[in-house]
């Protein structure tokens, strides 16, 4: 089947880049997903006190509408995150607006925040079953008020997501990021957990901030201040840049937020300063431009506790998932950690 997999991978590259994102779903939607091996041992972990048989997890913009994260648990990947998922359903940018960069293994995307709207995805996410799943929740673009679309999103999804990322660093809907300077944040953060401290303390569910690459000197301490003045679990970092670091392709002039291979370096160290600036008191994700177990090792010495990828998948295919998590087994095992909560952080 892994054979099939990497012609299905091929085949799906000679189209547009959304249609065969489309057609990816449809395929997974029919059963013809891969099935993974069970996971080494070493590789069980746990986040905010969720259980992960990997630390490899799958980013959002894959699985929107959350129609999915049942095949792509059994692909292998240790935990899922759907969304972004705004409250009303809303068609996102005009087409087109993804866009591969083969020669640079990097994607540029200016989506918007297209999904179906928040009751179709928990019409989904209601029988979640098992395995760890996060909802991603944005603003619709035209909202009189962003902070309660966020709120909105996540009194709805209470007790059916494992986790939820507040995704306010998408450099796709105009004014998003603004979100992230410290008067902004301190408002939506405030709010999100007044909402969360109302809410069923049976279903309580980690929170996690996704932030941007592409922050000014001072803004990581004060995000991290603010993060965890709030309580928040943790930090996700990080989304996409609006950076083009030496890129080849043709394509790379096209705008909306640059992911893959020359991701990388710039995330790694934006995750590296948060890890210093967190001083303990949160938990960190590292995704952006992961493509091999040596990236996801580097994230997690750097501080990451998991780690999500997602656009290496568009030129590797699923088989990429167990070759990373083979490598990252064996890296462990060569450098004499027993696990990887042993590794976090540890340079």
């Amino acid at each position: 089947m892994s054979a099939l997999h990497g012609l299905a991978t091929r085949l799906l590259r000679t189209r547009d880049a959304e249609q065969a994102h489309g057609l990816a779903i449809r395929g997974l939607k029919m059963g013809l997903g891969p099935l993974s091996l069970p996971d080494d041992p070493i590789l069980a972990t746990s986040l905010a006190g969720m259980a992960l048989p990997n630390p490899v997890g799958l980013a959002p913009g894959f699985d929107k509408d959350a129609e999915v994260f049942r095949p792509m648990l059994r692909a292998g990947f240790g935990f899922v995150e759907c969304g972004t998922v705004t409250p009303l359903p809303q068609a996102g940018n005009p087409r087109p607006r993804l866009f591969r960069l083969s020669e640079d293994r990097a994607v540029i995307n200016r989506m918007g925040f297209n999904n179906r709207g928040l009751e179709a995805f928990a019409g989904r996410l209601a029988g979640l079953g098992r395995g760890v799943v996060g909802a991603n929740i944005g603003a619709n673009k035209d909202a009189d008020d962003r902070v309660a679309d966020y709120v909105t999103g996540l009194k709805r999804l209470w007790g059916m997501a494992s986790y939820f990322t507040i995704n306010i660093s998408s450099p796709n809907t105009p004014g998003l990021r603004a979100l992230q300077t410290k008067a902004a944040l301190e408002e939506l953060l405030g709010r999100l957990a007044e909402a969360r401290d109302a809410l069923p303390a049976q279903g309580r569910a980690p929170m996690f901030l996704k932030v941007a690459p592409d922050l000014a000197d001072g803004e990581v301490e004060a995000i991290a201040d603010t993060v965890a003045a709030f309580g928040l679990e943790g930090i996700m970092a990080t989304n996409t840049t609006l950076a083009r670091p030496g890129l080849r392709s043709a394509k790379g002039a096209e705008s909306g937020g640059l992911s893959g291979a020359p991701l990388t370096a710039l995330s790694t160290a934006v995750l590296r300063r948060f890890a210093e600036a967190a001083k303990g008191r949160f938990l960190l994700v590292g995704l952006g431009g992961i493509g091999s177990g040596a990236d996801a090792y580097a994230k997690i010495r750097a501080g990451a506790s998991a780690v999500q990828l997602y656009s290496a998948l568009v030129f590797e295919g699923p088989g990429l998932v167990g070759r990373i998590k083979a490598d990252l087994a064996a890296r462990l095992r060569a450098d004499g950690f027993t696990s990887v909560a042993a590794a976090v952080g540890a340079r």
